[in-house]
């Protein structure tokens, strides 16, 4: 900006600088992010406090934003409802006699968990309570248990209801509902991309296979999960049909998991109902916190000019999309082993905007390349936030479950390829049912 005291050069390495710094002396990113943003206010005599309180509340006064405790109490609400243990029961009729077979419960059961949830880190803190125990003491190894249950929670950021998704929406202004549909082939794709890896560790290393269930115990199986799989539409099909907006549909599935869990399940008291209450105010906090400092942040950028020197030099490389969508991933790839994904959103989606729109990648496409980019992030270090959880459930250090959850990301690579190379993989849906939605 003209007459700063900084240069985009100079203010870069300056915030970016300090945010590492803090990062290595174990700041949490949130936090980081804020008081990265402090030297500039001393250094700058054009900005103050109250300038950056200013855009901190911008971020919070969002209406869509209201969909991400919306979200997060619904699959706290499902955990603890006895929504989960159907789901559970359903994937083993499905998939119960498969090689690996707690294994490829779990995957199915993340599935079926992220068109509920829409967080991966719920539904990582969850299924590892489930599973991680459950498959060692079948013989599972611990590496191989924490690393597949941490990989398939990842899911929940790609298929429908997704809380990236939602923020992404509201700070780039793209289609929540197309992007809703635009993930569910790529949710399917990773998904069988991990199942087909259990089936190649199952077959190596002997892990035990269940009897193939019977008609009726599917039959009863399916009747018994059909209210909790009924969230899912609820939420997509309530959208689609213009029933309600993406944060109405969050409270809807509120209400209804409240009534399927305290008066079809009758699983849930008010003592369950305080406690999902109270975790869902430390996640919610939690998310919304780095919401706010990553905005901050991404404004103090703006203020210096620094994505449009970046970008600057980046559009004399001559990209197509295809070129372009490979290099918004690997950035994403990066920034995801360092950032929660809100805050990565924050900052470098809207800084990669401008170069998905003068490559002609659409925004959809270019919202889910990211989004499925940035799934990654939540297994790889140092942040690798859901195979932190994983392991902390386990009590191992993170180091003990990496060589296993990095030969699992191979074939989720394979994915975000196809999802590069060719469009129609994510595009199919939205153009098929909401062509209005992609213009």
């Amino acid at each position: 900006m003209t007459g700063s005291v900084l240069s985009s050069g100079q203010a870069a390495a300056l915030l970016f600088g300090i945010f590492f710094l803090l990062l290595f002396l174990r700041v949490p990113v949130a936090f980081a992010l804020g008081l990265a943003c402090l030297p500039m206010l001393i250094i700058e005599p054009r900005l103050s406090v109250m300038m950056l309180a200013q855009e901190t509340f911008n971020a919070y006064n969002s209406f869509i934003l209201l969909a991400v405790p919306f979200f997060l109490l619904t699959a706290n609400l499902m955990s603890i409802g006895g929504i989960t243990d159907r789901l559970v029961n359903l994937s083993k009729a499905l998939v119960g006699h498969w090689p690996g077979s707690l294994a490829q419960i779990n995957v199915v059961l993340s599935v079926f968990f992220s068109g509920i949830s829409g967080s991966a880190t719920a539904d990582a803190a969850s299924q590892s309570k489930i599973f991680i125990d459950a498959q060692t003491r079948e013989g599972y190894d611990l590496s191989f248990s924490i690393a597949i249950t941490a990989v398939s929670a990842v899911l929940a950021v790609v298929i429908p209801p997704s809380i990236l998704m939602i923020v992404w929406g509201g700070l780039i202004s793209t289609s929540i509902a197309a992007m809703y549909l635009a993930g569910i082939v790529p949710g399917l794709l990773i998904a069988g991309a991990q199942m087909v890896t259990v089936h190649f560790y199952a077959t190596r290393r002997g892990y035990p296979t269940y009897q193939k269930s019977s008609w009726r115990e599917m039959y009863r199986a399916v009747i018994l999960a059909i209210p909790a799989m009924m969230t899912p539409f609820l939420i997509v099909g309530g959208i689609l049909l213009g029933w309600f907006t993406a944060t109405e549909s969050a409270a809807v599935a509120v209400i209804y998991s409240i009534l399927l869990s305290a008066f079809y399940y009758r699983e849930v008291g008010p003592r369950e109902l305080y406690r999902a209450l109270l975790d869902t105010g430390k996640l919610s906090g939690i998310a919304l916190f780095c919401i706010g400092t990553a905005s901050a942040f991404g404004w103090m950028l703006a203020y210096y000019k620094v994505p449009e020197t970046l970008l600057a030099g980046v559009s004399t490389w001559g990209m197509g999309p295809i070129a372009a969508g490979f290099f918004i991933a690997f950035c994403f790839l990066v920034v995801g082993c360092f950032l929660d994904a809100i805050p990565a959103i924050v900052i470098v989606g809207t800084i990669l905007q401008p170069l998905a729109q003068s490559v002609d990648l659409h925004p959809v496409q270019f919202a889910i390349i990211s989004i499925v980019s940035l799934a990654f992030g939540l297994v790889t270090p140092p942040y690798g936030m859901c195979l932190m959880v994983a392991c902390s459930v386990a009590g191992v250090r993170i180091r003990y479950a990496l060589k296993d959850t990095m030969i699992m990301l191979i074939p989720m690579l394979v994915v975000l390829g196809l999802l590069i190379i060719f469009p129609a993989v994510s595009l199919f849906l939205p153009k098929l049912i909401v062509p209005e939605m992609m213009k």
